[in-house]
């Protein structure tokens, strides 16, 4: 199997990041084929703006999805764009790997899914019309792959059940499930989540990495959670 693990934290020297050697090194041990897209390290530009489109400028006003769907149709879109969209079309299976930091993924990571989820490519697809509006959730140029969020947290894993302060988990996490996940057509696993990140010692990071092994080992087999119910904590 092919897995694109996109991955969003700035030190390699990390919890994170000890993460992600431990995923790639599982999923590689268990035959799969990984590609890493490690955001902070490829220096990502997370704003969206004129520059995205090789087309030439002009002083027209700026519309992004027009400019997106543009770029898209004429070949016109910046080559780190196009890199990753193949990445995501090569792959059967993606993670997004982050910390949960002001409820929600990095903002390098969601530059990532705005530059690269084009009009044309993730949106926008299929007919579009009085009955219909176009191929979504469920549906459209990423269907039949399958998707996962990495997720640490900083608060106690009470914090995040259905009535901890900070909100379930699953209701924080759903527009990720389902408006980036699921919106393009990906099946959606159950996250993986890791509570009191700086709370971990090695005895607490080697159950880590057991469970999230566990999880990555059934990867091909495991019963999708659709976006629209909360996951268990």
């Amino acid at each position: 199997m092919n897995v694109l693990l996109v991955y969003a934290y700035p030190e390699p020297q990390s919890l994170n990041g000890s993460l992600k050697d431990f995923s790639v090194a599982r999923l590689q041990k268990a035959g799969h084929t990984v590609q890493v897209s490690d955001l902070h390290a490829m220096s990502w530009k997370a704003t969206l703006d004129r520059a995205d489109s090789l087309a030439e400028q002009t002083d027209a006003r700026f519309d992004p999805s027009l400019a997106s769907k543009h770029a898209f149709e004429k070949g016109l879109q910046s080559e780190d764009i196009v890199c990753e969209q193949e990445k995501l079309v090569w792959a059967d299976t993606v993670i997004l790997q982050f910390p949960l930091w002001w409820f929600s993924m990095q903002a390098i990571l969601k530059g990532w899914v705005e530059l690269v989820y084009a009009y044309g490519f993730a949106y926008g697809v299929g007919e579009h019309s009085d009955s219909r509006w176009g191929e979504r959730y469920g549906e459209g140029t990423l269907a039949g792959k399958r998707a996962m969020l990495i997720v640490t947290a900083g608060g106690w894993e009470s914090h995040y059940a259905a009535r901890g302060i900070n909100g379930a988990i699953g209701d924080i996490l759903f527009p990720i499930h389902h408006g980036i996940l699921y919106y393009p057509g990906f099946d959606v696993l159950p996250p993986f989540v890791l509570y009191r990140t700086s709370r971990i010692d090695e005895a607490k990071f080697a159950q880590a990495c057991d469970a999230l092994g566990k999880r990555l080992d059934t990867l091909r087999s495991a019963s999708r959670a659709r976006a629209t119910i909360r996951f268990p904590n």
